[in-house]
Protein backbone atom coordinates (compact mmCIF):
# COMPACT_ATOMS: atom_id res chain seq x y z
CA UNK A 1 0.00 0.00 0.00
CA UNK A 2 2.84 2.35 0.79
CA UNK A 3 4.16 1.75 -2.73
CA UNK A 4 0.78 2.80 -4.15
CA UNK A 5 0.96 6.01 -2.13
CA UNK A 6 4.54 6.60 -3.27
CA UNK A 7 3.56 6.01 -6.90
CA UNK A 8 0.73 8.52 -6.64
CA UNK A 9 2.87 11.05 -4.80
CA UNK A 10 5.68 10.73 -7.36
CA UNK A 11 3.14 11.40 -10.11
CA UNK A 12 1.87 14.51 -8.35
CA UNK A 13 5.42 15.87 -8.02
CA UNK A 14 6.46 15.01 -11.59
CA UNK A 15 3.31 16.23 -13.33
CA UNK A 16 3.19 19.37 -11.23
CA UNK A 17 6.64 20.22 -12.53
CA UNK A 18 5.56 19.29 -16.06
CA UNK A 19 2.59 21.64 -15.81
CA UNK A 20 4.88 24.41 -14.57
CA UNK A 21 7.14 23.84 -17.58
CA UNK A 22 4.20 24.09 -19.99
CA UNK A 23 3.12 27.25 -18.17
CA UNK A 24 6.58 28.75 -18.67
CA UNK A 25 6.38 27.97 -22.38
CA UNK A 26 3.00 29.66 -22.74
CA UNK A 27 4.03 32.71 -20.69
CA UNK A 28 7.22 33.18 -22.75
CA UNK A 29 5.81 32.40 -26.18
CA UNK A 30 6.69 35.92 -27.37
CA UNK A 31 9.89 36.39 -25.35
CA UNK A 32 12.90 36.92 -27.66
CA UNK A 33 15.58 34.28 -27.21
CA UNK A 34 13.36 31.90 -25.24
CA UNK A 35 13.84 28.25 -26.20
CA UNK A 36 10.92 25.89 -25.64
CA UNK A 37 11.28 23.64 -22.60
CA UNK A 38 10.35 19.99 -22.40
CA UNK A 39 10.22 17.92 -19.23
CA UNK A 40 12.08 14.61 -19.20
CA UNK A 41 10.11 11.96 -17.28
CA UNK A 42 11.53 8.58 -16.31
CA UNK A 43 10.60 5.60 -14.20
CA UNK A 44 11.34 6.12 -10.52
CA UNK A 45 13.23 3.39 -8.65
CA UNK A 46 11.00 1.04 -6.66
CA UNK A 47 11.48 -0.01 -3.05
CA UNK A 48 14.16 -2.64 -2.85
CA UNK A 49 16.07 -1.37 -5.91
CA UNK A 50 19.81 -1.09 -5.46
CA UNK A 51 22.48 0.67 -7.49
CA UNK A 52 23.34 -2.27 -9.71
CA UNK A 53 19.91 -3.86 -9.91
CA UNK A 54 16.40 -2.56 -10.41
CA UNK A 55 13.37 -4.45 -9.20
CA UNK A 56 11.55 -5.69 -12.30
CA UNK A 57 8.33 -6.56 -10.48
CA UNK A 58 7.29 -3.61 -8.33
CA UNK A 59 6.84 -0.25 -10.12
CA UNK A 60 8.25 2.83 -8.44
CA UNK A 61 6.25 5.60 -10.11
CA UNK A 62 7.58 8.46 -12.16
CA UNK A 63 10.08 11.28 -11.61
CA UNK A 64 11.18 14.37 -13.50
CA UNK A 65 14.74 13.87 -14.69
CA UNK A 66 15.15 17.50 -15.72
CA UNK A 67 14.17 20.27 -18.11
CA UNK A 68 15.56 20.19 -21.65
CA UNK A 69 15.71 23.13 -24.08
CA UNK A 70 14.71 22.62 -27.71
CA UNK A 71 17.75 23.92 -29.57
CA UNK A 72 19.94 22.98 -32.53
CA UNK A 73 23.57 24.13 -32.00
CA UNK A 74 24.34 24.12 -35.73
CA UNK A 75 21.33 26.29 -36.58
CA UNK A 76 22.20 28.66 -33.74
CA UNK A 77 25.75 29.09 -35.02
CA UNK A 78 24.54 29.57 -38.58
CA UNK A 79 22.08 32.24 -37.42
CA UNK A 80 24.85 34.08 -35.57
CA UNK A 81 27.09 34.07 -38.63
CA UNK A 82 24.26 35.37 -40.82
CA UNK A 83 23.39 38.01 -38.23
CA UNK A 84 26.98 39.27 -38.11
CA UNK A 85 27.09 39.63 -41.89
CA UNK A 86 23.71 41.41 -41.95
CA UNK A 87 24.79 43.83 -39.21
CA UNK A 88 28.06 44.52 -41.02
CA UNK A 89 26.29 45.36 -44.27
CA UNK A 90 23.64 47.40 -42.45
CA UNK A 91 26.21 49.50 -40.57
CA UNK A 92 28.23 50.03 -43.75
CA UNK A 93 25.11 51.00 -45.69
CA UNK A 94 24.17 53.53 -43.02
CA UNK A 95 27.51 55.30 -43.43
CA UNK A 96 27.28 55.20 -47.23
CA UNK A 97 23.75 56.62 -47.14
CA UNK A 98 24.93 59.42 -44.86
CA UNK A 99 27.73 60.13 -47.33
CA UNK A 100 25.28 60.25 -50.21
CA UNK A 101 23.13 62.77 -48.36
CA UNK A 102 26.21 64.87 -47.62
CA UNK A 103 27.28 64.95 -51.27
CA UNK A 104 24.38 67.20 -52.19
CA UNK A 105 24.06 67.59 -55.94
CA UNK A 106 20.93 69.76 -55.83
CA UNK A 107 20.40 73.45 -56.49
CA UNK A 108 22.73 74.58 -53.73
CA UNK A 109 25.22 71.79 -54.27
CA UNK A 110 28.75 71.87 -55.58
CA UNK A 111 27.92 70.73 -59.11
CA UNK A 112 25.47 73.50 -59.94
CA UNK A 113 27.53 76.16 -58.17
CA UNK A 114 30.55 75.19 -60.30
CA UNK A 115 28.42 75.43 -63.42
CA UNK A 116 27.33 78.93 -62.40
CA UNK A 117 30.98 80.02 -62.27
CA UNK A 118 31.43 79.18 -65.94
CA UNK A 119 27.98 80.53 -66.90
CA UNK A 120 28.60 83.92 -65.30
CA UNK A 121 32.09 84.00 -66.84
CA UNK A 122 30.55 83.49 -70.28
CA UNK A 123 28.10 86.33 -69.59
CA UNK A 124 30.94 88.53 -68.39
CA UNK A 125 32.94 87.78 -71.55
CA UNK A 126 30.04 89.13 -73.58
CA UNK A 127 29.94 92.37 -71.55
CA UNK A 128 33.24 92.77 -69.63
CA UNK A 129 32.53 96.33 -68.51
CA UNK A 130 29.29 95.41 -66.74
CA UNK A 131 29.90 95.78 -62.98
CA UNK A 132 26.80 93.73 -62.14
CA UNK A 133 28.14 90.77 -64.10
CA UNK A 134 31.50 91.15 -62.40
CA UNK A 135 29.80 91.07 -59.00
CA UNK A 136 27.75 88.02 -60.06
CA UNK A 137 30.93 86.22 -61.08
CA UNK A 138 32.53 86.85 -57.70
CA UNK A 139 29.32 85.73 -56.02
CA UNK A 140 29.31 82.47 -57.99
CA UNK A 141 32.86 81.76 -56.84
CA UNK A 142 31.83 82.52 -53.26
CA UNK A 143 28.81 80.23 -53.61
CA UNK A 144 31.04 77.39 -54.81
CA UNK A 145 33.40 77.85 -51.88
CA UNK A 146 30.42 77.85 -49.51
CA UNK A 147 29.08 74.66 -51.16
CA UNK A 148 32.42 72.95 -50.59
CA UNK A 149 32.40 74.04 -46.94
CA UNK A 150 28.84 72.80 -46.41
CA UNK A 151 29.65 69.46 -48.01
CA UNK A 152 32.80 69.13 -45.93
CA UNK A 153 30.81 69.90 -42.79
CA UNK A 154 28.14 67.34 -43.70
CA UNK A 155 30.78 64.66 -44.28
CA UNK A 156 32.41 65.57 -40.98
CA UNK A 157 29.06 65.17 -39.23
CA UNK A 158 28.58 61.80 -40.91
CA UNK A 159 32.03 60.70 -39.73
CA UNK A 160 31.24 61.86 -36.20
CA UNK A 161 27.98 59.93 -36.28
CA UNK A 162 29.78 56.75 -37.28
CA UNK A 163 32.39 57.30 -34.56
CA UNK A 164 29.66 57.78 -31.94
CA UNK A 165 27.90 54.63 -33.12
CA UNK A 166 31.17 52.71 -32.84
CA UNK A 167 31.72 54.04 -29.34
CA UNK A 168 28.21 53.01 -28.31
CA UNK A 169 28.63 49.57 -29.88
CA UNK A 170 31.93 49.04 -28.05
CA UNK A 171 30.34 50.05 -24.74
CA UNK A 172 27.46 47.64 -25.32
CA UNK A 173 29.91 44.89 -26.28
CA UNK A 174 31.92 45.36 -23.07
CA UNK A 175 28.69 45.23 -21.05
CA UNK A 176 27.64 41.99 -22.76
CA UNK A 177 31.05 40.39 -22.19
CA UNK A 178 30.91 41.20 -18.47
CA UNK A 179 27.34 39.86 -18.28
CA UNK A 180 28.39 36.66 -20.07
CA UNK A 181 31.02 35.95 -17.42
CA UNK A 182 28.34 36.34 -14.72
CA UNK A 183 26.12 33.89 -16.58
CA UNK A 184 29.06 31.47 -16.72
CA UNK A 185 29.38 31.69 -12.94
CA UNK A 186 25.66 31.03 -12.57
CA UNK A 187 25.77 28.01 -14.87
CA UNK A 188 28.60 26.43 -12.89
CA UNK A 189 26.51 26.72 -9.73
CA UNK A 190 23.10 25.82 -11.18
CA UNK A 191 21.60 22.38 -10.60
CA UNK A 192 21.70 20.31 -13.77
CA UNK A 193 18.31 19.99 -15.47
CA UNK A 194 16.74 22.77 -13.42
CA UNK A 195 14.58 25.58 -14.71
CA UNK A 196 17.20 28.02 -13.44
CA UNK A 197 19.83 26.35 -15.61
CA UNK A 198 17.56 26.57 -18.67
CA UNK A 199 16.95 30.28 -17.98
CA UNK A 200 20.69 30.91 -17.70
CA UNK A 201 21.31 29.04 -20.94
CA UNK A 202 18.72 31.23 -22.67
CA UNK A 203 20.45 34.35 -21.37
CA UNK A 204 23.83 32.96 -22.44
CA UNK A 205 22.55 32.44 -25.97
CA UNK A 206 21.00 35.92 -26.08
CA UNK A 207 24.32 37.46 -25.04
CA UNK A 208 26.21 35.40 -27.59
CA UNK A 209 23.76 36.54 -30.28
CA UNK A 210 24.44 40.19 -29.48
CA UNK A 211 28.20 39.71 -29.23
CA UNK A 212 28.42 37.78 -32.50
CA UNK A 213 26.40 40.51 -34.23
CA UNK A 214 29.17 42.95 -33.27
CA UNK A 215 32.16 40.83 -34.31
CA UNK A 216 32.89 37.21 -35.31
CA UNK A 217 33.61 34.97 -32.31
CA UNK A 218 34.45 31.34 -31.66
CA UNK A 219 32.74 29.49 -28.80
CA UNK A 220 33.50 26.38 -26.80
CA UNK A 221 31.35 25.02 -23.96
CA UNK A 222 32.19 23.00 -20.87
CA UNK A 223 30.00 20.28 -19.36
CA UNK A 224 27.90 22.84 -17.46
CA UNK A 225 27.26 25.01 -20.51
CA UNK A 226 29.67 27.79 -19.53
CA UNK A 227 31.27 29.32 -22.62
CA UNK A 228 34.84 30.22 -23.49
CA UNK A 229 34.80 33.01 -26.04
CA UNK A 230 37.57 34.07 -28.43
CA UNK A 231 37.68 36.28 -31.50
CA UNK A 232 37.56 34.45 -34.81
CA UNK A 233 40.02 37.04 -36.14
CA UNK A 234 43.26 36.29 -34.32
CA UNK A 235 41.90 34.02 -31.57
CA UNK A 236 42.10 36.68 -28.83
CA UNK A 237 40.40 35.44 -25.60
CA UNK A 238 37.37 37.53 -24.66
CA UNK A 239 35.79 35.48 -21.87
CA UNK A 240 38.04 32.71 -20.60
CA UNK A 241 39.21 31.35 -17.24
CA UNK A 242 37.43 34.07 -15.29
CA UNK A 243 39.02 36.88 -17.34
CA UNK A 244 36.96 39.32 -19.39
CA UNK A 245 38.62 41.37 -22.13
CA UNK A 246 37.81 45.04 -22.73
CA UNK A 247 37.29 46.63 -26.15
CA UNK A 248 38.18 50.18 -27.07
CA UNK A 249 37.87 52.30 -30.22
CA UNK A 250 39.96 55.26 -31.33
CA UNK A 251 39.31 57.74 -34.12
CA UNK A 252 42.19 58.62 -36.43
CA UNK A 253 42.80 62.12 -37.73
CA UNK A 254 41.03 61.32 -41.01
CA UNK A 255 38.00 59.82 -39.21
CA UNK A 256 38.84 56.15 -39.67
CA UNK A 257 38.33 53.77 -36.74
CA UNK A 258 40.83 51.53 -34.97
CA UNK A 259 39.79 48.84 -32.48
CA UNK A 260 41.86 47.31 -29.70
CA UNK A 261 41.34 44.60 -27.06
CA UNK A 262 42.87 44.61 -23.59
CA UNK A 263 44.55 42.21 -23.14
CA UNK A 264 45.25 41.29 -26.75
CA UNK A 265 46.14 44.38 -28.78
CA UNK A 266 44.85 45.76 -32.07
CA UNK A 267 41.93 44.02 -33.77
CA UNK A 268 40.39 44.50 -37.22
CA UNK A 269 37.06 42.59 -37.31
CA UNK A 270 36.05 41.19 -40.68
CA UNK A 271 32.37 40.79 -39.84
CA UNK A 272 29.72 42.22 -37.55
CA UNK A 273 28.59 45.77 -36.88
CA UNK A 274 32.05 46.89 -35.73
CA UNK A 275 33.50 45.86 -39.09
CA UNK A 276 30.66 47.63 -40.91
CA UNK A 277 31.23 50.84 -38.96
CA UNK A 278 34.97 50.71 -39.68
CA UNK A 279 34.29 50.18 -43.38
CA UNK A 280 31.76 53.01 -43.35
CA UNK A 281 34.23 55.33 -41.66
CA UNK A 282 36.88 54.42 -44.24
CA UNK A 283 34.40 55.19 -47.04
CA UNK A 284 33.63 58.61 -45.61
CA UNK A 285 37.34 59.33 -45.13
CA UNK A 286 37.98 58.46 -48.78
CA UNK A 287 35.19 60.79 -49.97
CA UNK A 288 36.47 63.60 -47.76
CA UNK A 289 39.92 63.16 -49.24
CA UNK A 290 38.50 63.34 -52.76
CA UNK A 291 36.47 66.43 -51.85
CA UNK A 292 39.57 68.15 -50.47
CA UNK A 293 41.45 67.33 -53.66
CA UNK A 294 38.68 68.87 -55.77
CA UNK A 295 38.59 71.97 -53.58
CA UNK A 296 42.33 72.44 -53.91
CA UNK A 297 42.13 71.83 -57.65
CA UNK A 298 39.44 74.51 -57.94
CA UNK A 299 41.50 76.98 -55.94
CA UNK A 300 44.65 76.27 -57.94
CA UNK A 301 42.97 76.46 -61.34
CA UNK A 302 40.88 79.57 -60.61
CA UNK A 303 43.78 81.37 -58.97
CA UNK A 304 46.08 80.50 -61.86
CA UNK A 305 43.52 81.62 -64.43
CA UNK A 306 42.69 84.86 -62.61
CA UNK A 307 46.31 85.81 -61.99
CA UNK A 308 47.03 85.38 -65.70
CA UNK A 309 44.55 88.15 -66.61
CA UNK A 310 44.16 91.87 -66.07
CA UNK A 311 41.51 93.67 -64.05
CA UNK A 312 39.50 96.71 -65.10
CA UNK A 313 42.37 99.00 -64.16
CA UNK A 314 44.97 97.04 -66.14
CA UNK A 315 46.53 95.46 -63.06
CA UNK A 316 47.40 91.71 -62.85
CA UNK A 317 44.64 89.65 -61.30
CA UNK A 318 44.90 88.58 -57.67
CA UNK A 319 44.15 85.18 -56.17
CA UNK A 320 40.43 84.41 -55.84
CA UNK A 321 40.44 81.56 -53.31
CA UNK A 322 42.36 80.56 -50.22
CA UNK A 323 42.35 77.52 -47.92
CA UNK A 324 43.98 74.16 -47.45
CA UNK A 325 40.92 71.90 -47.64
CA UNK A 326 37.26 71.90 -48.60
CA UNK A 327 36.36 72.91 -45.05
CA UNK A 328 38.58 76.02 -45.20
CA UNK A 329 38.01 77.05 -48.81
CA UNK A 330 36.99 80.71 -48.96
CA UNK A 331 36.89 83.65 -51.35
CA UNK A 332 39.31 86.53 -50.87
CA UNK A 333 37.64 89.91 -50.64
CA UNK A 334 37.79 91.59 -54.04
CA UNK A 335 35.99 94.55 -55.58
CA UNK A 336 34.04 94.03 -58.79
CA UNK A 337 36.59 95.99 -60.85
CA UNK A 338 39.30 93.60 -59.59
CA UNK A 339 37.90 90.76 -61.69
CA UNK A 340 40.60 89.94 -64.27
CA UNK A 341 38.41 89.49 -67.34
CA UNK A 342 40.89 91.04 -69.75
CA UNK A 343 44.21 89.92 -71.17
CA UNK A 344 46.90 91.77 -73.05
CA UNK A 345 44.96 91.60 -76.31
CA UNK A 346 41.32 92.29 -75.38
CA UNK A 347 38.99 93.30 -72.56
CA UNK A 348 37.41 89.83 -72.38
CA UNK A 349 40.29 87.56 -73.42
CA UNK A 350 40.90 86.07 -69.99
CA UNK A 351 37.18 85.50 -69.35
CA UNK A 352 37.04 83.48 -72.55
CA UNK A 353 39.97 81.34 -71.37
CA UNK A 354 38.06 80.13 -68.30
CA UNK A 355 36.06 77.72 -70.45
CA UNK A 356 39.28 75.73 -71.01
CA UNK A 357 39.01 74.52 -67.40
CA UNK A 358 35.82 72.56 -68.15
CA UNK A 359 37.51 69.58 -69.78
CA UNK A 360 37.43 65.94 -68.73
CA UNK A 361 40.09 66.61 -66.11
CA UNK A 362 38.38 69.71 -64.73
CA UNK A 363 36.73 70.18 -61.34
CA UNK A 364 33.21 69.88 -62.80
CA UNK A 365 34.02 66.52 -64.34
CA UNK A 366 35.77 65.42 -61.15
CA UNK A 367 32.71 66.27 -59.07
CA UNK A 368 30.39 64.47 -61.49
CA UNK A 369 32.61 61.38 -61.33
CA UNK A 370 32.64 61.52 -57.52
CA UNK A 371 28.84 61.70 -57.34
CA UNK A 372 28.40 58.94 -59.94
CA UNK A 373 30.78 56.60 -58.14
CA UNK A 374 29.06 57.32 -54.84
CA UNK A 375 25.71 56.43 -56.40
CA UNK A 376 27.13 53.14 -57.72
CA UNK A 377 28.62 52.26 -54.34
CA UNK A 378 25.34 53.09 -52.58
CA UNK A 379 23.37 50.90 -54.97
CA UNK A 380 25.83 48.04 -54.48
CA UNK A 381 25.69 48.43 -50.69
CA UNK A 382 21.88 48.33 -50.73
CA UNK A 383 21.89 45.16 -52.81
CA UNK A 384 24.39 43.52 -50.45
CA UNK A 385 22.37 44.59 -47.42
CA UNK A 386 19.16 43.18 -48.91
CA UNK A 387 20.86 39.85 -49.63
CA UNK A 388 22.44 39.68 -46.16
CA UNK A 389 19.14 40.57 -44.48
CA UNK A 390 17.34 37.86 -46.44
CA UNK A 391 20.01 35.33 -45.49
CA UNK A 392 19.72 36.33 -41.82
CA UNK A 393 15.92 36.10 -41.84
CA UNK A 394 16.11 32.62 -43.32
CA UNK A 395 18.66 31.48 -40.75
CA UNK A 396 16.57 32.93 -37.91
CA UNK A 397 13.46 31.21 -39.21
CA UNK A 398 15.24 27.85 -39.36
CA UNK A 399 16.59 28.30 -35.84
CA UNK A 400 13.26 29.43 -34.40
CA UNK A 401 11.40 26.49 -35.91
CA UNK A 402 13.25 24.26 -33.45
CA UNK A 403 12.88 26.36 -30.33
CA UNK A 404 9.68 28.34 -30.92
CA UNK A 405 6.61 27.81 -28.74
CA UNK A 406 3.54 26.50 -30.55
CA UNK A 407 0.53 27.42 -28.40
CA UNK A 408 -1.60 24.63 -29.93
CA UNK A 409 1.00 22.04 -28.98
CA UNK A 410 1.32 23.55 -25.50
CA UNK A 411 -2.46 23.40 -25.07
CA UNK A 412 -2.38 19.68 -25.90
CA UNK A 413 0.52 19.12 -23.49
CA UNK A 414 -1.32 21.05 -20.80
CA UNK A 415 -4.36 18.83 -21.18
CA UNK A 416 -2.22 15.68 -21.15
CA UNK A 417 -0.36 16.60 -17.98
CA UNK A 418 -3.55 17.77 -16.27
CA UNK A 419 -5.10 14.38 -16.87
CA UNK A 420 -1.93 12.66 -15.66
CA UNK A 421 -1.94 14.83 -12.53
CA UNK A 422 -5.59 13.97 -11.89
CA UNK A 423 -4.77 10.27 -12.36
CA UNK A 424 -1.93 10.54 -9.84
CA UNK A 425 -4.23 12.30 -7.39
CA UNK A 426 -6.83 9.56 -7.91
CA UNK A 427 -4.14 6.96 -7.19
CA UNK A 428 -3.40 8.62 -3.85
CA UNK A 429 -7.13 8.75 -3.09
CA UNK A 430 -7.59 5.04 -3.90
CA UNK A 431 -4.63 4.12 -1.70
CA UNK A 432 -6.11 6.18 1.15
CA UNK A 433 -9.58 4.65 0.76
CA UNK A 434 -8.13 1.15 0.56
CA UNK A 435 -6.05 1.71 3.69
CA UNK A 436 -9.10 3.12 5.50
CA UNK A 437 -11.16 0.10 4.47
CA UNK A 438 -8.53 -2.25 5.86
CA UNK A 439 -8.38 -0.31 9.12
CA UNK A 440 -12.18 -0.41 9.44
CA UNK A 441 -12.06 -4.23 9.46
CA UNK A 442 -10.38 -4.20 12.86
Amino acid sequence: MSDLLNIGASGLRAYSRALATVGDNIANAQTPGYARRTIELREAPAAGDIVLSRNSIRPGGVEAAGVRRSVDPWLIEDARTASGEADRSSARLGAIDATERALDDGIGGIGQSLTRIFTTADQLAADPANTTLRAQFLQSVDDSAAAFRRTASALSSAANGVAQSASGSVDALNTDLAALEKVNLGLRRARAGSTNEATLLDERDRLLDRISSALPVTTSFDARGAVTLTTSDGGIPLVANGTVATFSVSVMSNGQLAYAVTPGGALAPTNGSLAGLAQGAAHIAMQRSKLDALAMQLASELNGWHQAGLDANGNPGAALLSGTSAATLSVLALASDAVAAADAGSSNGNALQLANLRGASGVEAGWAALVALQAQQAASARAQDAAASSRRDGAFAARDMVGEVDLDREAAELLRFQQAYEAAARTVQVARETMQSILNIF
